[in-house]
């Protein structure tokens, strides 16, 4: 399922409606039974003016008429029978099928997103993505609803009610039709023209408003840590007043299209009863045929007044669907190439050849014919000024981005080649800053090995030094963490992580400076955990502060995508002009500062 995103944003309609018969095709009966029994429940409508004419001539011809009368009453009865059950079973049909579409288009819309590129998320809001999924699951309902429950019909009866009055007196049936047809004319060129532009810059608000909302509520404790409550009041004020000016314009054009239909409609009113007249006024229609021509125009008018709300709604759930449809379009940042394989990791070797990469917009490559091989079981540490490359390399290994030229590999197998999850199934990862589910303390340990037991997960808990203070909460491995983990301390949410990568067993393990920013005994307790879990694993250390990466076999002192220098700890500080002695005395002098004042 793709398009082309240029072509959603200049046709929306065409977009959008294709978006939404592809889902539909998947549940062909369903539509099928929908619209089946929709078409029948409106046919009885049809002709039941007919019949309302029929039984006002044979009134009118006394008790002469009355088997007649009866015969076009139970006809009238049986026809709104008909109508009821049809209208019934409709809705029941089209319950089922939106909540199976919307069901779909949710989970695919899901699956999409948290396969987008790591660059997508750092720039779009989460508030406002979930804004754009939910606006457009909804709007999809609308426009199922419209289409089948709404539009329909309206379309039967304007041609049905057409060709009957057509039938009997031509010229009525012509005037019919030009009115509707000036009808619905007028409110196309409304809704597409005067009303979209207006309700698709709302919904770009809405969307920011959302966005709006969710990053100042995520970042409530910045917010209360700096007394901004008031600012971010202000903030917000600033984004709902523009939001509220174009949606009031938005609505004030839905207002005064509302309006020119409704003139339209007035006119054809005139015209169809000044007609009717004027034939009874001939000879050329009954009594019977003018309670016919106007029963049957009070149907015409209810559906077309009808229609311009129907159109309404077409025009606003196209434009509600507008971003859903928008970033099903959009390319996942790194797919898996066709017939990738599942990765195997025995010695958990990693090997750069000739790398070439840049970010995208980025002019000039981060790293330019890169070569580099780390062993199976080796401990590696990445040091060096930020923006020199370090945490683009881990990016790279995970294949967060795929390389402009050359290759990575793994055990000798290109990850290029093999698919995506099976990679990172190999590689445990614990961040500087570790990020929980609001989920079990359980749960956001076992993320890694999904079905693990409760024995697995204490035992993983125990050798992150973790399990104690867990064991002190109130509810202990049951205890909701808050989002992104809020309720725990940092060095607590950093064993949690330590934790979840115990019990991943992963052969290639990547720290980010897991240590930083904690008090003595947190760092403590992590370190020895920390050593505990890089034995017999290819161990690659993001150090920011030098201290760390003293242990490991193997330093690597980037610089602009480059290793300028590479070895263990102190042949690196025993060369006197070297680039990592130079940053390990700046770092020794700046905590002589510290301690002095």
């Amino acid at each position: 399922m793709s398009f082309d995103t240029q072509k959603v944003r200049r046709e929306p309609f065409r977009a959008v409606l294709g978006f939404t018969f592809r889902h539909w095709a998947r549940q062909p009966g369903q539509v099928a039974w929908v619209a089946g029994v929709t078409i029948i429940g409106t046919l009885a409508e049809l002709f039941t003016p007919l019949y309302a004419g029929r039984l006002v001539d044979a009134v009118a011809s006394g008790r002469d008429g009355t088997q007649a009368a009866l015969w076009a009453l139970a006809a009238m009865m049986v026809l709104a029978v008909i109508t009821v059950f049809g209208r019934h079973f409709a809705y029941i049909g089209i319950t089922t099928m939106t909540l199976r579409t919307m069901r779909d288009v949710a989970q695919e819309a899901f699956a999409r997103l948290q396969r987008f590129s790591t660059d997508w998320h750092a720039n779009n809001f989460a508030g406002s993505t979930v804004r754009k999924i939910t606006r457009g699951m909804w709007a999809l309902d609308l426009l199922s609803d419209t289409i089948l429950i709404a539009l329909l019909p309206s379309l039967v009866i304007l041609f049905g009610m057409t060709a009957l009055l057509a039938w009997h007196w031509p010229v009525m049936g012509l005037v019919v039709a030009l009115g509707a047809l000036a009808y619905i004319g007028l409110t196309l060129a409304l809704s597409l023209r005067f009303v979209a532009p207006a309700s698709r810059l709302g919904n770009a608000w809405d969307t920011r408003l959302g966005g709006a909302l969710a990053d100042a509520i995520t970042c409530n404790p910045v917010v209360k840590a700096y007394g901004a409550e008031r600012r971010e009041d202000l903030r917000l004020a600033a984004v709902i007043v523009k939001w509220s000016r174009r949606t009031e314009r938005a609505w004030v054009r839905g207002t005064w299209s509302g309006t020119g239909q409704l003139m339209v409609l007035l006119l054809l009113r005139a015209a169809v009863i000044g007609l009717v007249i004027w034939l009874w006024l001939n000879g050329q229609a009954s009594a019977g045929d003018v309670a016919f021509v106007l029963t049957a125009y009070t149907v015409v008018h209810g559906y077309l007044r009808d229609v311009g709300q129907h159109v309404h709604n077409l025009q606003r759930s196209v434009n509600d669907m507008e971003e859903l449809v928008w970033m099903h379009d959009l390319p996942y940042g790194v797919p898996d190439r066709k017939g990738a394989v599942e990765m195997a990791v025995t010695a958990g070797e990693i090997a750069f050849e000739d790398v070439t990469f840049h970010y995208g917009g980025h002019h000039d490559p981060l790293y330019r014919d890169f070569s580099l091989t780390i062993r199976g079981g080796e401990k590696v540490g990445l040091v060096g000024r930020s923006g020199s490359g370090k945490t683009t390399f881990v990016k790279l290994v995970q294949r967060l981005y795929d390389v402009t030229a050359g290759r990575i590999a793994i055990d000798g197998q290109d990850i290029a080649d093999v698919t995506q999850d099976s990679l990172r199934r190999q590689i445990a990862i614990v961040q500087q800053e570790p990020v929980l589910f609001h989920r079990s303390l359980a749960e956001n340990i076992a993320y890694g090995r999904p079905g693990a037991s409760q024995a697995q997960i204490e035992q993983a808990a125990e050798l992150a030094n973790a399990h104690d203070f867990i064991m002190r909460l109130p509810k202990g491995y049951a205890t909701l963490v808050g989002e992104r983990g809020i309720k725990l301390s940092g060095g607590e949410r950093q064993r949690v992580a330590l934790a979840r990568a115990f019990l991943a067993d992963a052969p290639i393990l990547i720290l980010d400076e897991a240590t930083s920013s904690l008090d003595s005994e947190s760092e403590a307790l992590i370190q020895q955990a920390i050593e505990r879990l890089m034995e017999g694993r290819t161990t690659i250390v993001i150090a920011h502060r030098l201290s760390t990466v003293r242990a490991m076999d193997h330093i690597l002192v980037f610089d602009r995508g480059r290793v300028v220098e590479e070895g263990p700890h102190e042949a690196l500080l025993a060369r006197e002009d070297g680039a990592y002695r130079a940053l390990f005395e700046k770092q020794v002098s700046e905590l002589a500062k510290g301690l002095a004042a």
